[in-house]
């Protein structure tokens, strides 16, 4: 199975830092993965759903180490280019408005 498309949507909060769907093989899609600042950095949680009891359980989770490894790889480079994107057009669009004010 092969990850064909990541869209990632940035977060403007102190521990969730994005929301991420995923496509694998451009027929199945994952969507509301979160990308969270956990105490040892950042970590891909799994789309879940809150149970009676309180506890969390994973609508969706990849089933073995490799692949949760190749997973996680790819989200966090679509994350990281994701930031740096939106660190360019933050800076082309400060120098535009100091453009016009000369």
């Amino acid at each position: 199975m092969q990850i064909t498309e990541i869209k990632v949507h940035l977060m403007d909060e102190e521990r969730l830092k994005a929301f991420v769907s995923v496509t694998f093989d451009n027929c199945f899609a994952v969507r509301n993965m979160k990308v969270v600042e956990g105490n040892k950095g950042l970590i891909l949680c799994m789309p879940s759903r809150k149970a009676a009891d309180e506890s969390h359980k994973d609508l969706a989770h990849p089933i073995t180490q490799e692949f949760r490894s190749y997973l996680e790889e790819n989200v966090m480079k679509a994350y990281q280019a994701e930031l740096e994107a939106q660190a360019t057009r933050s800076k082309e669009a400060q120098s535009s408005v100091e453009a016009q004010k000369l």
